[in-house]
């Protein structure tokens, strides 16, 4: 059938594009992800919608679309999987989100990070999961409580690493690159920790999370990592059973008494500074013990 008809709709630039319905969204998508487009297509596509904006309705149909086509994990049964999606990585600051995960392993969840090396620039999640022996599985079908384990993009689906990699080739941004912050690869219950760069995008993402009836915490975080500020507590929000609550309000400055962060944030300095947090020998930053006593509390409440 081709997606020629919705390009129709969606590419007449910002004021004359019209919104699609979930379930067209759903078949574009699935016709991406199926290799069913050719590339003047997919670029089309790319572009049309990095004009028009995706709506909440739309970006749940695109996720629809993965949904029946990824590889899933299974949760143990007793607990939901706590899933971290981490894409953009860190150039300033020592890259915290292996922390996040293996304090809340430490407090018995199974722990599913999935990412991709999007900006060679940056430190990865990937990288630094490696300096701390935990490396990127070809294959998951299980994960245990109190596990942590790495999934790469092209793990769950090739075809959707392959839409994020079209950024070389454009220089932008894509639904994809949305699209894999709320995707939670796993059968059975799930808890999603979310985050955004820009404020605007915390209600979007929000009305996605309440459509596909998703628990998550969502915050603005850290260089657009789902890991918060060390320095100062960022708005953390709720999402569970359709409606969105605050748990934490937005810090104003800068915490009294700062972490002490190393300036070198390679792979194995950072992994050498996690491994100190977790030994004991240095604290938790406050935001992220905050942070994950309310991951802990949604995923036992």
């Amino acid at each position: 059938m081709g997606i020629g008809h919705y390009i129709k709709d969606i590419g007449r630039g910002k004021e004359g594009a019209r919104d699609i319905s979930r379930t067209q969204a759903a078949d574009l998508m699935g016709q991406i992800l199926d290799a069913q487009v050719s590339p003047l297509e997919l670029g089309a596509f790319c572009i049309a919608m990095r004009i028009k904006g995706e709506t909440p309705d739309e970006m749940a149909g695109f996720l629809d679309a993965v949904h029946q086509r990824m590889q899933r994990i299974r949760a143990p049964g007793d607990q939901p999987v706590v899933v971290i999606p981490s894409y953009n990585g860190a150039r300033k600051l020592p890259l915290l989100t292996p922390l996040l995960a293996l304090l809340l392993a430490r407090e018995g969840l199974p722990v599913l990070v999935h990412g991709a090396n999007t900006e060679a620039s940056r430190v990865s999640t990937q990288n630094v999961l490696a300096a701390l022996a935990i490396p990127a599985q070809a294959a998951i079908t299980t994960i245990a409580n109190g596990e942590v384990q790495f999934a790469t993009t092209a793990a769950i689906h090739p075809q959707l690493q392959q839409l994020l990699e079209v950024r070389h080739t454009l220089g932008l941004r894509n639904s994809a690159h949305s699209l894999v912050k709320l995707l939670a690869p796993c059968d059975g219950a799930h808890l999603l920790v979310s985050s955004y760069t820009h404020p605007e995008y915390a209600d979007s993402m929000a009305a996605t999370l309440q459509i596909l009836g998703t628990t998550a915490l969502l915050l603005r975080g850290t260089e657009g990592e789902a890991v918060a500020d060390p320095r100062r507590c960022p708005r953390m929000q709720a999402v569970r059973n359709g409606s969105c609550d605050e748990l934490e309000p937005r810090q104003e400055g800068s915490l009294a008494q700062l972490p002490d962060l190393p300036s070198d944030i390679s792979p194995e300095s950072t992994a050498g500074y996690i491994r100190a947090v977790l030994d004991g020998v240095l604290p938790v930053p406050e935001p992220i013990a905050r942070q994950v006593r309310h991951i802990v509390a949604l995923a036992r409440g």
